[in-house]
């Protein structure tokens, strides 16, 4: 005869096997079998001030692992705050599982309290949105959730859970499924040589790798495929550092707002070979702008249809084993590396220039050279999004992959503070920095609370100019003025130390570094606030739009 446990637990386990460490989350009244679960399994629960820092967490999580990141929350307004965090992890490709509590089953199909449709509000934002109709069904709902989320093209799922699902009673005998990982094809013969007839008749080919060829491991097939031909490599913002941006053959970033150097490199080419590239990272149109240059699209999955992404050949298939195949195939080098070299210059000056500038407030630039002189190759940094991310995205030096951390699908505001607790808990030997603008900072500034009480020693910058910089830069671009932009703030060395973390304020420019570096160093939560003078924003993009040649 099987014993009986609770359907909560049967979920814990199902969890186990997929090698779950975290669950971030908020518990509510629906979903207390579940929590309590928790508390005999050796995952830990992470317990967060709101269910949009849990789903950021989550993200971040099955960004830097590859396996899906898990959040949790209770129904109706507790799930629904998870949503941001639910797209921002679709839309940036990244594997996320979100559970919540739903209202039980013997009420769930009249008018009653805090009914929300849950699954039919989250299917736009997920790749799979269903409820569980009863707990025998929970071992292939789980598995098929995991499955779903971490299968290229990754991205979030959605499971409810009702009340009285997860308290009910199931036998002992069910069990989780065996995990069972989905393993990339190997590219066709037939479009690798149709690719190499593509590069024989090419004049200056190049290549832009983007977030799917950090997610396939291909680094070092990509530094072989570039080094063997002799081709320059762009990436864009969420594949800083697949290729290392000190390699002599790296062109930088793609993704700022005007036509910048490392554009020029593909005003040139006419022919783009894209490495796990997808459009939602950065429109085609800026680097394609006629629609007439040729692509070859390298990925594990078909390309998206787009007027200025007209593919010539599209390899599908494992990106390592495709790049390789593909230079085997190709029996030229190419002589196109005096572009990249003036570009690297260009904008290796702008970095040294910027060390050298000594203002307070302080230069974006200044900021920049100073973060970076203060991290080490491995460490990470996230970059919130505003002019934050434009600084960073386009000027910082990254040398491997996912050290440098944007959202650049949804560009979601607030998730650098909850995303530096789940890279730190990802990767509790590296350093984490959180770089954000005072605007996102107060989105989700009270996850420092469950930083300092879950022991998870994290530095947050501030780039402070009590306003919403990035907004203000693009009004001065478009319009010619700025309006309703400015707000106030309080004071971040004493907010931080209310929360128990350690508070610094800059008031020169040379204090920055070695706070910085203070900073880092301490095993514990440090918030720095910096003043940043964004007259430099202009600066930069009149000095870009007045470029018609760079060299």
């Amino acid at each position: 005869m099987s014993t009986q446990e609770d359907a909560a637990r049967l979920l814990v386990r199902t969890l186990e096997a997929e090698g779950v460490e975290y669950v971030f989350g908020i518990p509510g009244e629906e979903n207390i079998h579940f929590v309590h679960a928790l508390n005999d399994s050796p995952i830990r629960y992470v317990l967060v001030r709101h269910e949009q820092g849990a789903a950021f967490m989550a993200e971040i999580y099955g960004r830097l692992t590859g396996k899906a990141g898990v959040a949790s929350a209770t129904l109706g307004p507790g799930a629904i705050n998870m949503q941001l965090g639910v797209a921002d992890a679709t839309t940036n490709s990244t594997p996320v599982v979100a559970i919540s509590a739903q209202v039980g089953l013997d009420r769930i199909y009249k008018e009653s309290h805090q009914i929300v449709d849950l699954v039919s509000l989250f299917r736009p934002i997920t790749k799979w949105s269903e409820l569980a109709p009863r707990a025998e069904a929970l071992p292939e709902m789980v598995r098929k959730a995991f499955k779903t989320a971490q299968t290229e093209r990754p991205g979030a799922v959605y499971l409810a859970i009702p009340e009285d699902v997860e308290a009910a009673k199931v036998s002992s005998d069910l069990k989780p499924l065996p995990v069972n990982v989905v393993r990339t094809q190997e590219p066709s013969p037939s479009q690798i040589a149709r690719a190499a007839d593509v590069l024989a008749v090419a004049r200056r080919p190049i290549v832009l790798a983007g977030h799917g060829a950090t997610r396939a491991g291909a680094s070092t097939a990509l530094r072989h495929f570039s080094e063997h031909l002799g081709l320059p490599v762009a990436t864009t913002f969420n594949g800083k550092g697949v290729f290392p941006d000190d390699h002599r053959n790296a062109l930088g970033a793609v993704g700022f707002m005007r036509h910048d150097y490392v554009n020029f490199g593909f005003d040139e080419a006419d022919v783009l070979i894209t490495v796990g590239y997808e459009l939602q990272e950065f429109d085609p149109v800026k680097i394609n702008p006629a629609a007439d240059k040729k692509i070859v699209h390298i990925h594990q999955f078909p390309a998206e249809v787009d007027e200025h992404y007209s593919v010539e050949v599209g390899i599908q298939g494992d990106i390592s084993r495709s790049l390789h195949a593909l230079a085997d195939s190709v029996h030229r080098r190419f002589d196109v590396n005096g572009t990249g070299r003036k570009i690297r210059q260009m904008l290796h000056d702008e970095l040294t220039e910027g060390a050298a500038e000594d203002g307070h407030p302080l230069s974006p630039r200044r900021i920049v050279t100073d973060i970076r002189a203060a991290m080490g190759r491995s460490d990470i940094v996230l970059a919130d999004t505003g002019a934050v991310k434009m600084w960073m995205a386009r000027m910082y030096p990254t040398y491997e992959p996912n050290t440098l951390l944007v959202s650049n699908g949804l560009s979601s505001m607030g998730f650098s503070v909850p995303g530096a607790i789940a890279a730190k808990l990802a990767h509790p030997d590296r350093r984490v920095l959180a770089a954000t603008g005072d605007g996102a900072f107060l989105m989700n500034s009270q996850e420092l609370e469950t930083a300092v009480r879950e022991n998870v020693p994290i530095t947050v910058l501030i780039w402070d100019d009590s306003a919403y910089g990035l907004i203000g830069w693009k009004m001065d671009l478009d319009l010619g003025e700025s309006s309703n932009i400015k707000f106030g703030n309080p004071d971040f060395v004493r907010y931080a130390e209310s929360f128990g973390a350690r508070g610094y304020r800059i008031t020169t420019a040379d204090e920055l570094l070695p706070t910085l570096r203070k900073a880092l160093a301490e095993d514990t939560v440090s918030v720095i606030t910096v003043p940043v003078d964004y007259s430099h924003n202009l600066q930069l993009t009149d000095k870009l739009g007045d470029l018609t040649d760079p060299f």
